[in-house]
């Protein structure tokens, strides 16, 4: 028998008798149902938020962080269940599931410290003014399928530490973690301060254009990030965006091909390359070119693809049929085309199971699908430069920016060629390191707004100015 997940609304686990179907895409088998919620529920859950942020906003931030904790806490403590339950959903290998859970656990432990001080603008003989944080109000948050978990996190701590409510939608592909989640914590979480709930992509623009709802907070793509907008802008509300990239990263000539070439790797195929941050664009100076492509292939062909909860497996199934369809599509336009292919290219879409081979290409044109769109799927192109300036400048032209990585040994060029990179994040030497005391976020397309860090809690709250004149007391 197929489980069926409750949503949380209101500190109450409910189900509405209608039910949508989850999928685990290692096999194409139903492994659990959720509610298919729509504008009711939808409703019932911004009317406990926007009840309960009447006293959420005032409760002392020390009960708010304990709040948190518990949170962190329920998570840790039934990590192996969780991870194995993402696993089945998301298809990620187990132990990427794990860094995910447990990285959701120690993020939440680690925003929960996060203060945003009182900042004095004047203090003078005439009169004292100072700038406060207050909170939003009811926020509205949208999760992606590729990390569901720590996006939830993501949205849900800074929401409650800067004294908001909120009301969740979980992807529809990825629910099943994220609503045990809500079970465990239930009871940890004043009723209406978190509520969790589930639907079709119809429930998404419910959220947005709810005219109970003061601020939204929303990870996936640029193109539904601009039909967010478009619904937010009717009653003006607050929005963070954290949309798609197509991140390069610049490998310089002295660049160890040995001692990269496997980071490099796992910088593009971690979780199946469905990552935001993901190196989508591998530019290599001429000088190594061979050596190092020759290196990512060798490493690339020790590494087995399969289904998440195998031992052994390194890359797992694309999460759904629709995003699946597109990696293939987007490799058979280059087989198309007649780019060379070092590893992989061959697609079999009538098999079980959403698998896309490992695939990387060697030196594709700058205007090929396969670079200039963000592939969001196990395909890494790798591409030759001459030039410092000539990388930067093919790094540059997307419209996206939300990260980069430069390789070299020379750690001083590194950050001179970061510094001119258009992008949020740059990495120099490492890849997909996200703290949660620095903000992070896109630019152009990519975004705008930050999440982690005092920058990412700061969107939760509008800041107040209060100036008291000094000399001027009515008796």
């Amino acid at each position: 028998m197929v489980t069926q997940y409750k949503n949380l609304i209101n500190g109450e686990l409910i189900e509405n008798g209608e039910w949508l179907d989850v999928v685990n895409p290692a096999n194409e088998e139903v492994i659990g149902q959720v509610p298919a919620c729509g504008a009711a529920e939808l409703d019932q859950a911004v009317s406990a938020a926007r009840a309960a942020f009447k006293s959420w906003k005032k409760t002392p931030i020390e009960e708010r962080r304990a709040a948190i904790m518990a949170i962190s806490g329920a998570i840790k403590e039934n990590a192996d269940e969780l991870f194995r339950l993402l696993t089945s959903e998301q298809g990620k290998p187990h132990q990427q599931a794990k860094g995910e859970i447990y990285g959701a656990a120690a993020i939440s432990a680690a925003q929960s410290t996060l203060e945003l001080e009182d900042e004095i603008n004047e203090d003078s003989d005439e009169r004292l003014s100072r700038t406060r944080r207050v909170p939003v109000g009811v926020v509205g948050g949208i999760v992606p399928w590729n990390f569901p978990v720590m996006m939830a996190i993501q949205k849900i701590v800074p929401a409650m530490l800067a004294g908001c409510t909120i009301v969740l939608k979980t992807s529809p592909f990825t629910p099943l973690a994220t609503l045990r989640i809500a079970e465990l914590i239930a009871d940890k979480v004043p009723a209406g301060v978190v509520n969790i709930i589930t639907g079709d992509d119809a429930l998404g623009p419910m959220i947005t254009q709810h005219a109970d709802i003061d601020k939204i907070t929303f990870t996936g793509s640029t193109a539904t990030g601009k039909k967010i907008m478009e619904g937010a802008s009717a009653d003006l509300k607050r929005i963070t965006l954290e949309l798609g990239g197509n991140d390069a990263s610049i490998v310089m000539p002295d660049a160890d091909p040995k001692k990269v070439a496997e980071q490099l790797f796992w910088s593009s195929f971690q979780n199946a390359g469905q990552v935001c941050i993901a190196a989508k664009r591998i530019y290599i100076h001429e000088d190594i070119y061979d050596e190092l492509s020759a290196a990512i292939a060798e490493y690339a062909s020790q590494v087995t693809v399969g289904d998440g909860a195998q031992q052994g497996t390194g890359v797992g199934p694309i999460q759904n049929k629709k995003q699946f369809d597109r990696v293939v599509e987007l490799i058979e336009d280059a087989k198309d085309k007649g780019y060379n292919f070092l590893v992989g290219g061959e697609t079999d879409p009538s098999g079980s199971g959403y698998y896309v081979p490992i695939t990387i290409l060697d030196n594709p044109p700058e205007d090929a699908r396969i670079v200039a769109e963000e592939q969001f799927g196990p395909v890494m192109p790798l591409m030759k430069f001459s030039t410092e300036e000539e990388a930067i400048e093919r790094a540059n032209n997307s419209e996206y920016g939300l990260a980069g990585a430069v390789w070299t040994a020379d750690t001083e060029k590194g950050v001179e060629i970061a510094e001119q990179l258009e992008t949020g994040t740059v990495w120099i030497n490492e890849f997909m390191h996200l703290s949660p005391f620095a903000p992070f976020g896109g630019h152009k397309q990519s975004g705008f707004g930050a999440e982690y860090g005092k920058e990412g809690l700061k969107e939760f709250t509008y800041p107040q100015v209060i100036t008291v004149k000094k000399d001027n007391v009515v008796a």
